[in-house]
């Protein structure tokens, strides 16, 4: 085995551990909004590693380009998701963390 094939059991290993984080965060945290937060922060996280094993594994730079491209489409899709589930949590009325230091949704909605 070569060091870029033990870099890409590192950095797949490390990818698949952020998307079980991101997993736990969404069983674990409080409310929608923290579930939404550890979810898409760690599961952006964990593609990215898993692209980047993936990218010293490919053999044309098609296939780097579609792989980077799937990775960006994801970041942008989550993002937006992200942000249209908050959105309808907030309008429809569910609360934030009773622990929440503070709450800025108000002035935005």
């Amino acid at each position: 085995m070569s060091i870029t094939d033990y870099v890409t059991i590192v950095a797949i290993t490390l990818g698949c551990f952020f998307f079980l984080a991101g997993t736990l965060g969404l069983l674990r945290f409080p409310d929608v909004f923290t579930r939404l937060h550890a979810l898409t922060k760690a599961d952006n996280v964990g593609l990215g590693l898993i692209v980047l094993g993936a990218l010293l594994q490919v053999d044309t730079l098609t296939k780097a380009v579609k792989l980077i491209l799937i990775w960006f489409l994801v970041i942008i899709t989550s993002a937006t998701v992200a942000h249209l589930i908050a959105r309808s949590a907030r309008l429809q009325g569910y609360p934030i963390w009773q622990r929440s230091e503070n709450d800025d949704t108000n002035r935005f909605i």
